[in-house]
């Protein structure tokens, strides 16, 4: 099990796996920055490159 910290804030998730830290991020991710979840300026691309980095981020924890 791997506890990261949101890579926005301080608060942690923990996962077996980086899809599991992200489904336990996501109810926090909603509440507290859901300006980020709802930014229409953010495409695919923004997506991808927010998956690759916390993947990364992930591995090496």
């Amino acid at each position: 099990m791997k506890t990261l910290k949101c890579d926005l804030c301080e608060v942690t998730a923990e996962g077996e796996t980086f899809e599991e830290w992200m489904k336990a991020l996501h109810p926090h991710y909603m509440e507290v920055h859901s300006e980020v979840m709802k930014n229409s300026n953010h495409g695919k691309e923004d997506m991808e490159k927010w998956m690759a980095e916390n993947k990364a981020r992930f591995e090496t924890a």
